[in-house]
């Protein structure tokens, strides 16, 4: 089991780690909009490692039509987050820095602390911003992270990635998200939050799954 988990001042929002909150969808962070969705992608082993190993590069941002770029890291020879047992408590690191992977074009894995910038639309919508890794997870039948907002973003929040391999041999791509409006439209016009998120789960999906299943 590998888990990593980076906490840092410098995301601009307070609730860091609410994704993965049992409650957000009831309860989301003041003055955010939550947002979650959940689709089967196919089954077995072969589907879950294909789906971890592109979800882990970037897929699901390239494939939403967004530029990746300026990929960093988190600083420190040997930093590789903090891994936890069963009951909460700090083990060994999760990845040492001889583990860190690298895609054929050269651009480090998912990685806690990783600092990204991304940029492009969403149906006219801007979807620029710089972003940091919150967390990551990956263990025998569950993989993913979640991404905080830095700044120069019209929100504000975090959104999470999970792959998991249940028992029945499916497998499941869930994302949720909680985003509070920064930029006046967005304050104004509520909806235009909707639309983004709506939009980018949409793409998220087709990214790590050409299927494109139905919602559940």
């Amino acid at each position: 089991m590998r888990r990593g988990t980076f906490r840092d001042e410098t995301v601009d929002y307070a609730a860091v780690g609410a994704t993965q909150a049992a409650d957000l969808m009831q309860y989301p962070p003041e003055r955010s909009i939550p947002a979650e969705q959940s689709w089967r992608i196919g089954s077995g082993e072969t589907r879950f490692r294909a789906a971890s190993e592109a979800l882990l590069s970037w897929t699901a941002q390239r494939g939403a039509g967004l530029e990746v770029t300026d990929v960093r890291p988190a600083s420190g020879p040997m930093y590789s987050g903090v891994s936890f047992d069963a009951e909460g408590n700090p083990v060994a690191p999760s990845r040492t820095e001889s583990e860190q992977r690298f895609d054929a074009d050269g651009t480090p894995y998912v990685g806690p602390g990783t600092t990204i910038r991304v940029g492009g639309r969403v149906k006219g919508l801007r979807a620029d911003g710089e972003l940091r890794v919150i967390f990551t997870v990956e263990e025998a039948r569950r993989v993913g992270f979640a991404l905080g907002t830095v700044g120069d973003s019209v929100v504000s929040g975090e959104e999470s990635f999970m792959l998991d391999w249940n028992a029945n041999d499916e497998v499941w791509f869930t994302v949720r998200a909680f985003d509070a409006p920064r930029a006046l439209a967005y304050r104004v016009i509520p909806a235009l939050t909707r639309r983004r998120r709506r939009e980018l789960f949409t793409r998220y999906l087709r990214a790590i799954s050409p299927l494109y299943a139905t919602p559940a």
